[in-house]
């Protein structure tokens, strides 16, 4: 068994991992929590480690004790992995990390749903998933993060190259994605709408959403996009274009409670007229969004039929669409900055999965 005789604590380990899974990961909730850490540090503690002496299960991981991962010593380390290839084996102490029904929520949710996919775990091929025998060791590249004399510039440079190395290139692109709409600069974000028009708005996770809904969002999904109205959130300012908004027959004000974003596809022979809210904190088309501004639109005298509701997100494992997702409204749609070829569709008219 290698030394890991200043082996990190599972708080330690848990303390690195936002930084190696860094929003936009999949799975991230997952990836960073106690139950992740504490799988690594068991990993580590018995030397399942790729090119090690043993092998990961679930049992050593539920079954570890605060008392036994005090005992960081090369003996006790060893006689903790045997006692965990036994039927019956205890650790030293009481004051267990977990309980044995824990054992399925740290094989299924952390180990074979979040790990192994983002490469952190590697399975042994030779042994079948039905099989009631260990199958799991981190990955060296994945391990070689944990060494506690990796600090600073060192550490950023080794989680960078692990990345690199381990993740694939629709991760990466998303990581990158998500980095760039949650990063606040000091300069004004400069949005080029689909006729070639600029507008500036306050620096902020919003304004960068907002950015990629009108750059992005917008040529993706509709033929023919024309921005009616766009709110800068940091100066409580809605822009109303009144002109093209009467040429389409929709007569609204700018004083009115409009979403973030109202956006017209002007392809259709009756245009499609779609109101997104842009959620940063809070604020989603919910069903109570949704009435009101339907009777908005009916006011209006804009065709009902011809409107569709979406909530643009920066990625779907941040806070803000977590903390939302129980509120969005039946028949709207969610879009995330990070995967913008995505749409979701929350649909309650189709009767089978066919």
């Amino acid at each position: 068994m290698t030394d890991f005789s200043h082996l990190l604590t599972r708080d330690q380990i848990r303390s690195r991992l936002p930084e190696i899974f860094p929003d936009g990961i999949p799975r991230r909730v997952n990836a960073i929590s106690p139950a992740a850490a504490a799988t690594i540090f068991v990993a580590l503690y018995i030397n399942a480690v790729e090119g090690g002496t043993e092998v990961l299960q679930p049992k050593p991981i539920y079954r570890m004790t605060e008392e036994q991962a005090a005992l960081t010593g090369i003996d006790d380390r060893l006689a903790f992995a045997k006692a965990m290839s036994g039927r019956t084996g205890q650790a030293v102490g009481n004051t267990r990390w977990y309980q044995d029904n824990s054992r399925e929520t740290i094989r299924d949710d952390v180990i074979r749903e979040t790990l192994v996919p983002l490469g952190a775990v590697t399975v042994d091929p030779s042994v079948t998933i039905t099989a009631n025998k260990p199958r799991y060791v981190l990955s060296a590249g994945f391990a070689a993060l944990f060494d506690p004399g990796l600090q600073g510039e060192a550490l950023a440079d080794a989680i960078a190259a692990w990345r690199a190395s381990a993740l694939s290139p629709g991760a990466l692109a998303r990581i990158a994605l998500t980095l760039q709409g949650a990063t606040v600069g000091n300069d004004d974000v400069l949005i080029t709408f689909p006729n070639g028009d600029t507008r500036r708005m306050r620096p902020g996770p919003s304004a960068n959403i907002t950015k990629a809904v009108i750059e992005v969002f917008a040529p993706r999904f509709l033929a023919q996009p024309v921005v009616i109205a766009t709110s800068d959130s940091a100066e409580k300012v809605t822009t109303l274009d009144e002109t093209r908004a009467k040429a389409i027959g929709l007569n609204v004000k700018a004083d009115q409670n409009l979403p973030d974003v109202i956006l017209v596809d002007l392809a259709p022979s009756d245009p499609l007229l779609v109101f997104i809210e842009v959620v940063a904190s809070d604020g989603p088309i919910s069903e109570r969004r949704m009435e009101a501004l339907h009777q908005l639109v009916a006011e209006a005298g804009f065709p009902p039929h011809h409107v569709a509701f979406v909530t643009a997100y920066l990625d779907r494992s941040v806070a803000p669409f977590r903390g939302t997702i129980g509120s969005l409204a039946w028949g709207s749609y969610a879009w995330f900055m990070s995967e913008p070829e995505g749409l979701l569709e929350l649909n309650i008219t189709r009767k089978t999965l066919g």
